[in-house]
């Protein structure tokens, strides 16, 4: 990854946070952007810290103009992108469908499916100037099967499914590769989130998984790696699971 750029959307905690750091240590230059201007410009120091540069620009995904400056501040900085990892996105209200409202399908559908459709956007412009580039978008086990009170997150999960399919077919003769990987339970707070903070359910649910154990944000990196690498060139338009043999159940 030496010499390469990487930008990463949510990129202060989990899984975005995990996958920066395992790019920096390959050597990679890395643009994280977050909400939250304090915590991303100490995790830039960080990773600057591992002898890479590194620039934080705060960014909210749901807002075209923000993805837009986010896109031209990485290209105006480093010259080029030649990894993107779409990984912004919240869990929303999990309840069951009859008590969902218009705002949670707002709040849970902007962030997770406006906010991939507009990065992908405007990536893909800088990525068929370039005549190159990989994008790795963030999908679920909620992309391939339903989950009981989460309708509308698993909804925003098929639909990012569905686009990543879909850019793929539309770049795949121009150099660029659209994947993404669909993460079971993560060791991760919205993971714990997910279950209401319940240790109890969260123990549950990591029990119908048959590797009995959460995933760790490192091992979601190290699969996000491998598909932005030149060993991956070949594979695109493909949503690769993460999930401890969950969904070949």
């Amino acid at each position: 990854m030496t010499k390469q750029t990487v930008l990463i959307t949510g990129a202060l905690t989990g899984i975005g946070r995990a996958t920066a750091f395992a790019f920096a240590r390959s050597g990679a230059s890395i643009v994280i952007s977050g909400r939250h201007q304090s915590e991303g410009k100490e995790m830039a120091s960080e990773l600057e810290e591992l002898g890479i540069k590194a620039l934080f620009v705060k960014t909210d995904v749901r807002f075209e103009s923000e993805v837009k400056d986010l896109i031209k501040t990485t290209v105006e900085h480093f010259g080029r992108i030649d990894v993107a990892v779409n990984n912004a996105g919240v869990e929303g209200q999990l309840v069951p469908i009859q008590k969902q409202t218009l705002e949670n399908y707002h709040h849970t559908f902007d962030a997770n499916v406006v906010g991939t459709m507009l990065a992908i956007k405007y990536e893909i412009s800088q990525m068929l100037e370039q005549g190159f580039g990989s994008i790795i978008n963030l999908s679920s086990i909620a992309g391939h099967v339903g989950l009981a009170n989460a309708s509308l997150y698993v909804a925003s999960k098929h639909a990012i499914e569905g686009i990543t399919k879909s850019v793929a077919l539309e770049v795949a003769s121009s150099g660029i590769n659209v994947n993404a990987v669909a993460p079971g339970p993560i060791a991760t707070k919205m993971l714990d989130r997910f279950v209401g903070n319940d240790d109890a359910i969260k123990q549950g649910f990591i029990s119908q998984i048959p590797a009995k154990r959460a995933g760790s944000p490192e091992e979601v990196a190290a699969t996000i790696l491998f598909l932005a690498s030149n060993q991956a060139k070949y594979i695109n338009g493909q949503v690769i699971s993460i999930d401890g043999a969950y969904t070949a159940q």
